[in-house]
């Protein structure tokens, strides 16, 4: 996909060009000084202090001539996964300030206007991704407020220096998900928040290992996280089965980050683990060996039962027959 479709409602002084959204059709990509060059998005390594200049092409797909507003803005990504950017009603602080485009640009029905613009690193700059977006925007009426809808692309920054792909598991819990059939194991099933700690990109490939009493050790297939970028944070869980839960079980998850970009492979990849230990009680075994032994108590005391009926049945059977020796002449 070559852009992202934006819309936020804004204040009715906003200075931005009103139209009607529902007539105007857009897009917006990277390019070069001349034409579109297949860019999904613009990614650029850039020293502190440096400046350089890149294009973009709006296009008007509609009928009707058409005026749009660019703008710059700190880069995130949605509770689903979704690249989006900070709305014109929040202030960028950080990838969305070193974009400098021009306020408006007119584009003629069926035109593609291609128009520069610079990006300037400030020198005390951390290392490390720094995301933003670009987007041309028309506003439309709705009563007393006004739509802003936006089309644009990623811009993906880093500041060179040392790049560091880090993640943490944080809020682990671990739930024993049991079978009170007694000879079928259950599952464990572990939900925490994947956190980027680190200052790149990274898919988080995850990985939970459950170890018990006995050292049967299982693993998952592993699993990922999805993309986050340096602050973020995603809800994952796992679930590991054929689980007997008798008495103590440690479960690990492994985090592994997969450094996303053109410079994934210069980066310091910091695998991380953490554990924690469940006590559970094997309550389907024990009511089983409860029962067990309560037929077994039930079992032993029929049997002494019977074999004093039949005592006492053998003493009878032998005092009768004495008894009728003694009345036999």
């Amino acid at each position: 996909m070559l852009f992202q479709v934006f819309a936020a409602v804004v204040l009715a002084a906003t200075p931005l060009p009103i139209a009607d959204a529902g007539k105007v059709t857009w897009t917006v990509q990277p390019a070069n000084a001349s034409a579109v060059d297949g860019r999904r998005w613009i990614e650029r390594i850039l020293d502190p202090g440096q400046q350089v200049t890149e294009h973009l092409a709006v296009r008007n797909l509609g009928t009707t001539s058409a005026v749009f507003a660019l703008s710059a803005a700190d880069g995130y990504l949605t509770a689903t996964g979704r690249f989006n950017m900070l709305s014109s009603d929040k202030k960028s602080t950080d990838g969305g300030t070193w974009i400098d485009v021009q306020n408006t640009i007119t584009v003629a029905p069926n035109e593609t206007r291609i128009l520069p613009f610079t990006i300037t690193v400030p020198a005390g700059a951390t290392p490390g991704d720094h995301p933003a977006g670009i987007a041309a925007s028309v506003l439309s009426s709705s009563g007393t407020v006004q739509i802003e809808s936006r089309v644009g692309f990623r811009v993906m920054l880093r500041a060179s220096g040392t790049a560091q792909a880090s993640l943490a598991a944080q809020g682990v819990k671990a739930r024993y998900e049991r079978s009170w059939n007694p000879l079928r194991s259950g599952a464990i099933h572990v939900t925490y928040t994947v956190a980027n700690i680190g200052n790149v990109r990274a898919d988080a490939r995850a990985s939970v290992s459950v170890s018990e009493l006995f050292g049967a050790h299982r693993r998952d297939g592993g699993a990922a996280a999805g993309e986050l970028l340096p602050g973020g944070n995603r809800a994952a869980d796992g679930r590991i089965r054929g689980v007997w839960g008798l008495g103590p079980v440690r479960t690990t998850v492994l985090l592994t980050p997969a450094v996303l970009g053109e410079a994934g492979g210069g980066a310091q990849i910091l695998p991380a683990s953490t554990e924690m230990t469940v006590w559970i009680v094997p309550w389907p075994q024990l009511l089983a060996v409860a029962l067990l032994v309560v037929l077994l108590f039930v079992l032993r005391t029929y049997r002494r039962a019977s074999r004093r009926r039949l005592a006492r049945l053998l003493d009878d059977a032998r005092r009768e027959g004495q008894a009728l020796r003694k009345d036999t002449p």
